[in-house]
């Protein structure tokens, strides 16, 4: 499968048979831009409009946007309930944890996950071999809760999101760098375009895989 990061909390990832499943969509007030795009899934983890933009995706797409099994193109998806805050969704709400079967890999998509995951929910995401964690804090876990989250779900590789970069601009200073969270995890850290996985090359990438938005 290949993976791009498209800014924020939006990755394509692509199967080896084509399937394009699209995560978290934003509309282009993050200062992020999406580019004309088709998708067969999109995937959305809650109803903020920096994650829910379907409207930004061409094509006949099927729309994954709450907890729950599915099989949909070939790929197995499961939802699993959790909260955009610490306090089970008083301040920011409800979010939903994907863990998509791609190519025989688990790739886990937290959405604004914003707490620390209990057994039963560790339970149902079940096998995780990459990771899509948000690490920038404010709206979602920090980058020391971050690593608390992977040490629990113990993937592969990690990839963070959600965090500050140049094209926010003065926005981007309200999170943390991606920085603090590699510091904080002691992992081996690398810059990639895109990522290109197999469950032959997996341990290849192992540590945290930074994509680079462009």
């Amino acid at each position: 499968m290949k993976i791009k990061w498209l800014g924020h909390s939006c990755f394509m990832i692509t199967s080896e048979k084509g399937t394009r499943i699209l995560t978290d969509p934003y509309n282009n007030f993050v200062h992020y831009e999406l580019p004309e795009i088709e998708a067969d899934i999109v995937s959305t983890s809650h109803n903020h409009n920096d994650h829910n933009n379907i409207n930004a995706v061409k094509g006949n797409f099927e729309h994954i946007d709450g907890p729950g099994s599915f099989s949909k193109h070939g790929i197995e998806i499961k939802g699993v309930s959790t909260f955009h805050d610490k306090v089970s969704g008083a301040k920011r709400g409800r979010n939903t944890i994907y863990n998509f079967n791609i190519d025989g890999l688990n790739v886990c998509h937290c959405g604004d996950l914003g707490h620390m995951l209990d057994p039963n929910q560790i339970e149902e995401i079940g096998k995780v071999d990459i990771l899509m964690i948000p690490v920038g804090g404010l709206f979602a876990i920090d980058a020391f809760d971050a690593v608390k989250v992977m040490k629990q779900l113990n993937p592969t590789i990690v990839i963070p999101m959600h965090y500050r970069t140049k094209a926010l601009g003065l926005r981007g200073h309200l999170f943390a760098k991606a920085e603090k969270f590699i510091s904080a995890s002691g992992l081996k850290a690398k810059e990639y375009e895109e990522l290109n996985l197999s469950k032959e090359n997996i341990k290849d990438f192992s540590g945290a895989a930074v994509l680079k938005y462009e």
